[in-house]
């Protein structure tokens, strides 16, 4: 089958046409700054040169119509009509407790994801506009939403809850849900593919790290605990995101610093994390520079990121009672060889061993533990696209 994957955002729209059944990418590309003078649509061609092209989109139906005709498009397309699009399939950001798996589209799917507005204004919404983008063009075509929350429904209630007043979770569904849920989904089970070993009988702990991160436990399938919170600016230290922090400390920021609700938002979500710590940049080749250079607030940074990532995976390691398997993805995860190897060297009490010549690979399936570790550590590049492919066509096919 032919897939549509669309990661709308409130700017931008990511895409993928995917075949499902060789999982094939036939066509990707992406718009950016939707609604503005100078919105652009990048995408590669059907012999690998990439193109961009500058067209005014001032809303998400405006976006996804553009995409469609560069993929119908008779010298750059690779399908003929949008009547090759078997399905389309969403990411969406955040499901709350409502949706525990992938489903199919529906009007009452539309309302129950309205709902979870609240807690992720800025992503939901644009979600939505990109399936009524898809709904306006292509009526006919079956969509699919793939949550970022989904996988981890599946954690007990004494780790998803926090210790507020229970009136918090009862009446404004304040709780532990957890984003990355699709990543951590493909990375932990293309891991045990990659390994030999059966994914229900592993006790795996996934590290989703780049610009955002966030670690999941996982324990015969399932996942138990996740970094991430209501929202996900909590759990680790990110590109500009601040991760833990004491409550209280923001109470006082918001008093000494004159904060509003946004300017805080603001705050913990675009000026704090790596980039505000170092003053340098959220970009970790950046940071691995101005530590050449003698700069002493980005080894700081440095050093505070890795330090929560080992943190985590110490913890989940407890609650797991041991581990089996550690993976790590994402842009950090699957390309910085420095910080898988500050932090495998710390984890040999759990007895992990370091092959220090495999970590020398970036962006590939690798094994980095020794022959000899008790503990397999891989690096698995994720593809959150493929797997929103194959469950789009799982639901759809029934």
């Amino acid at each position: 089958m032919k897939i549509l994957v669309l990661n709308c955002g409130s700017s931008s729209v990511k895409y993928k046409l995917i075949d499902s059944d060789t999982k094939e990418v036939l066509a990707e590309g992406g718009v950016e700054k939707i609604g503005l003078p100078d919105s652009f649509l990048k995408f590669k061609r059907p012999d690998g040169s990439k193109e961009t092209i500058t067209v005014e989109m001032p809303d998400a139906k405006a976006a996804v119509e553009n995409v469609i005709k560069v993929l119908t498009d008779p010298k750059d397309g690779v399908i003929k009509s949008f009547d090759e699009i078997d399905a389309v399939g969403h990411r969406v950001v955040h499901g709350m407790d409502k949706f525990n798996k992938s489903v199919l589209i529906t009007p009452e799917v539309i309302e129950k994801v309205k709902e979870c507005y609240t807690v992720a204004p800025l992503h939901n919404p644009a979600n939505i506009a990109g399936i009524e983008a898809v709904t306006s063009l292509i009526p006919s075509v079956p969509q699919v939403a793939v949550f970022d929350t989904a996988f981890h429904q599946t954690m007990p209630d004494y780790a998803y809850m926090y210790a507020l007043p229970y009136e918090a979770y009862e009446k404004y569904g304040v709780r532990r849900y957890g984003f990355h849920g699709t990543s951590h989904r493909y990375v932990s089970k293309r891991a045990c593919e990659f390994l030999g070993v059966d994914y229900d009988k592993q006790r795996i702990i996934t590290c989703h790290i780049g610009n955002g991160g966030s670690i999941a436990a996982i324990n015969d399938g399932k996942c138990v605990d996740t970094s991430m919170g209501l929202t996900p600016t909590e759990g680790l230290m990110m590109g500009t995101r601040v991760g833990d922090v004491d409550p209280g400390a923001l109470v006082y920021l918001i008093k000494e610093m004159n904060l509003d609700a946004d300017g805080l938002l603001n705050l913990i979500n675009k000026k704090s994390g790596v980039a505000g710590v170092s003053g340098v940049s959220s970009d970790m080749r950046d940071i691995e520079a101005a530590i050449k250079e003698g700069n002493e607030r980005a080894r700081l940074a440095l050093e505070m990121y890795e330090y929560r990532i080992l943190k985590y995976i110490g913890a989940y390691a407890a609650v797991l009672g041991g581990v089996d398997i550690i993976v790590f993805t994402g842009g950090v995860g699957e390309n910085q060889t420095i910080t898988r190897e500050k932090i495998c060297k710390k984890l040999e009490f759990l007895g992990v061993t370091f092959d220090a010549e495999a970590n020398k690979t970036r962006g590939e399936e690798i094994t980095i533990s020794g022959a000899d570790s008790k503990v397999k550590v891989v690096v698995i590049p994720t593809d959150e696209e493929l797997m929103i492919a194959q469950d789009t066509a799982a639901i759809v096919g029934k």
